[in-house]
């Protein structure tokens, strides 16, 4: 053992603590992606039993200040009232496959309240183009069926000249200055149907996403660096002269006559 009284060293001690430090966070970023990975399962789970579920009134699912739960998220629900074209927003720098263009969310007037509808995707080559630039919605009494969403939340809800970034039903109200359902609708279809429809809103994209693999990775970079402290102390060990030296194989030498 007297060997390796070199790993008391104020170096080797050091470098012991630091690989300790260094293998703990690995071990706890890679248990963050995989509970990452749990938590997006969840969410997938529940897209999915929501998208193909009976739809319900979007009274039972969206109301005044009250957050739209995760569990209610893409939920398909059902509305009847009367579109108010004065109240279109338009989300900016919305691309599909490369292509530029904005969505149109108007505002739909129900007996429930007013609901933020996302109506869709319009190609544009100006990405910032005005609400009077798009197609107008039915003018008259529609039935719409589509997903709930949450708000979105931060500076890009900003709501300047009828546009925003992303979309925030609470920021909208105090745009257009009146009260708004929370949340909004990801329009699916709408009766009767408008005169220039426009291209139907993303589905959520329901892969797993990299976390397995960016967990596997961290736990592997742990390992290396106790693996890499274990070879370095071999060698210092090994060059210290702490590895016994080979017999000859044949034997003592006799000294010449």
């Amino acid at each position: 053992m007297r060997q390796f009284r070199f790993l008391l060293s104020r170096r080797w001690v050091l470098l012991a603590l630091a690989v300790v430090l260094l293998s703990y966070l690995a071990y706890w970023l890679g248990q963050w992606q995989f509970h990452r990975l749990a938590d997006r399962k969840e969410r997938n789970a529940i897209t999915v039993r929501n998208e193909s579920g009976t739809p319900a009134p979007v009274g039972e699912v969206l109301a005044i200040g009250r957050p739209v739960p995760a569990t209610s998220e893409w939920k398909l629900v059902t509305a009847t009232g009367t579109y108010d074209p004065d109240g279109t927003v338009v989300v900016r720098y919305s691309t599909r496959n490369g292509a530029s263009g904005v969505d149109v969310v108007v505002p739909l007037v129900t007996d429930n309240g007013t609901v933020l509808v996302d109506r869709g995707w319009l190609r544009t080559d100006n990405t910032s183009a005005a609400p009077d630039d798009v197609p107008s919605p039915p003018g008259r009494e529609v039935t719409i069926e589509g997903w709930a969403r949450a708000d979105a939340t931060g500076d890009s809800t900003v709501v300047t000249d009828g546009s925003t970034r992303a979309i925030s039903s609470s920021a909208i109200a105090d745009y257009l200055g009146r009260d708004l359902l929370t949340g909004f609708v990801d329009l699916k279809s709408e009766d009767p149907e408008p005169d220039q429809p426009l291209v139907p809103v993303e589905l959520p994209d329901l892969g797993n996403g990299p976390h397995f693999f960016y967990g596997l990775q961290w736990w592997f970079f742990g390992l290396l660096a106790v693996g890499g402290f274990v070879y370095l102390a071999w060698d210092e060990w090994r060059t210290q002269g702490g590895r016994p030296a080979r017999a000859s194989a044949a034997g003592p030498r006799r000294p010449e006559a």
